[in-house]
């Protein structure tokens, strides 16, 4: 442990309620933007069930108009890497052409908390995982 165990708990409990939160806005019909299939993979090992859309494999515009067109909330969960940023940039831009803001503060929360631990949405589960393990915590994912 390179941290004070509080600082682990701390970021356990604050991704937990991201996790949380993201479960409730699914259950809401929130649709999720991820990169690819792993990170899908990912927030259903988390629990997250919900409607994903992956936009790497589309014109952005029409992948854009497309989900505005749902009427739906959008959150955009792109990694937080050089690619993950500019994504979320080049995505934001079109939905807001589109006249709809997407959500992107769960992903900067999430980049806040895990800092330069991990930098995409695929290593989550096994970022939260080590957290119990070194916070004792008994909960366990799937």
């Amino acid at each position: 442990m390179k941290a004070p165990l509080h600082v682990y708990q701390n970021r356990l409990e604050n991704i937990e309620d991201i996790i949380d939160e993201l479960l409730q806005l699914t259950e809401e019909g929130t649709i999720i933007i991820v990169e690819g299939k792993r990170d899908v993979r990912a927030l259903n090992k988390l629990g997250i069930d919900g409607h994903f859309e992956m936009a790497t494999h589309h014109s952005l515009s029409n992948f854009c108009e497309n989900i505005v067109n749902t009427g739906k909330n959008i959150v955009i969960l792109t990694d937080w890497d050089r690619r993950g940023n500019i994504l979320m940039s080049d995505l934001t831009k079109h939905f807001q052409s589109f006249g709809t803001n997407p959500d992107v503060r769960i992903r900067e929360r999430l980049r806040s908390i895990v800092q330069k631990e991990i930098k995409d949405v695929e290593s989550l589960p096994t970022y939260v995982l080590k957290l119990r393990h070194i916070t004792g915590s008994s909960t366990f994912l799937d």
